[in-house]
């Protein structure tokens, strides 16, 4: 009569079924990562017209506002890099000049061509946004009457390390 004895037992010292229960617990093995993160993106519809120039010299530069560019990296020493699709007429350029995120540098303005050119270098591990992109347009008299024309340009972020 075993059964009778532990009853009686816990009877006398006035345990509960509660108090004899134990405690149990479980674990898990939780598996993550985070990959490299480059992001970048522009906004703004800039257009530019040259429409005039001093008697003697080459036609007006025209530059562009408004337009913005932002980014997302996870990694260190990022960097931008522009192109453009399709060649620049002769006697017009085409440049970008990207404002720098804390931390990274800007390359100024660089004049965009179907090579790519590093326009921010030195961005690490931030997010910034509303960054100022401009556009400025340069002719010389051979470009001559250009009609209305367009350009995509590309802007390409790559990691560091």
């Amino acid at each position: 009569m075993k059964v009778t004895r532990i009853i009686a037992a816990a009877a006398v010292l006035g345990v509960t079924s509660a108090a004899t229960s134990f405690a149990q617990s479980a674990t898990q093995t939780v598996t993550f990562q985070v990959d490299a993160i480059n992001q970048i993106a522009v906004s703004g519809s800039p257009s530019l017209g040259i429409t005039t120039a001093t008697a003697g010299s080459a036609p007006t530069t025209v530059t562009s506002s408004g337009a913005t560019w932002s980014v997302t990296t996870n990694q260190s020493n990022a960097k931008v890099m522009a192109s453009i699709t399709t060649a620049m007429p002769t006697g017009l350029t085409l440049s970008a000049t990207l404002a720098a995120p804390s931390g990274a540098t800007s390359s100024g303005a660089k004049p965009l061509s179907t090579t790519a050119v590093d326009v921010v270098t030195g961005i690490s591990k931030l997010n910034a946004a509303g960054l100022a992109l401009t556009y400025s347009l340069d002719a010389t008299a051979a470009a001559g009457v250009v009609t209305s024309a367009s350009r995509v340009v590309t802007y390409t972020i790559t990691g560091g390390a």
